[in-house]
């Protein structure tokens, strides 16, 4: 059976809602950051690296929520959460997920999380950054309603976890950012996602 570990709230979220979303028969385990558990050595046994989420599978630990939702998509494929039988929109749902990870995620991340807590200009130039990137989706990388276009994928579970960090920091307004405003209260409505948020102790935001 796939166990996934995670820590509520936080990125993981989107792996937890893919799982949730495929149909797969899984085990959650939430591990808490803020006591560091991460860092603990049963932890660091099964991911190394110190951060969630990550995966357990019968072939050994996959970490990374694009690799953990490639993964899911591909093993659960008449669950359409990707588009797996088309070899570029594939890189495309990939190519997303990437960026999500490598650029909105470390510049949200330090805005909303740095500790001791960001002020002044160096505040200023992260929240700068942090919009930049979300007008970037709002303009560009949504193909419709959902990131793919008219049919929900992987994707947009993922999307949703920024969205969400946005609204709750007041980054979210509704007129600069009607898209990805909408997208969050779409994304929100599915069963699946209610069920992850009332499993990691969240409520729509």
């Amino acid at each position: 059976m796939l166990k996934l570990y995670y820590s509520p709230g936080a990125c993981a979220m989107a792996s937890h809602i893919a799982l949730e979303e495929s149909g797969a028969t899984y085990e959650a385990t939430p591990i808490d950051l803020k006591t560091g558990e991460q860092r603990t050595p049963d932890y660091l046994a099964i991911n190394p690296a110190g951060v969630t989420p990550a995966l357990q599978t019968e072939r050994g630990v996959i970490t990374q929520n694009a690799a953990i939702l490639t993964f899911i998509a591909q093993t659960r494929p008449q669950q359409n959460l990707a588009p797996v039988g088309d070899p570029f929109r594939m890189a495309r749902f990939n190519a997303f997920n990437g960026w999500l990870g490598s650029s909105l995620h470390p510049a949200m991340g330090r805005l909303l999380f740095s500790r001791p807590a960001l002020e002044g200009e160096a505040r200023g130039e992260a929240v700068d950054l942090v919009l930049t990137r979300m007008q970037l989706i709002e303009d560009r990388l949504l193909d419709g309603p959902w990131v793919m276009g008219d049919a929900y994928t992987l994707a947009d579970g993922y999307l949703m976890v920024f969205e969400r960090w946005a609204r709750a920091a007041d980054l979210l307004d509704s007129a600069r950012f009607p898209g990805l405003n909408a997208h969050l209260d779409r994304t929100q409505e599915r069963a699946a996602v209610q069920r992850v948020l009332a499993a990691e102790g969240l409520e729509a935001v």
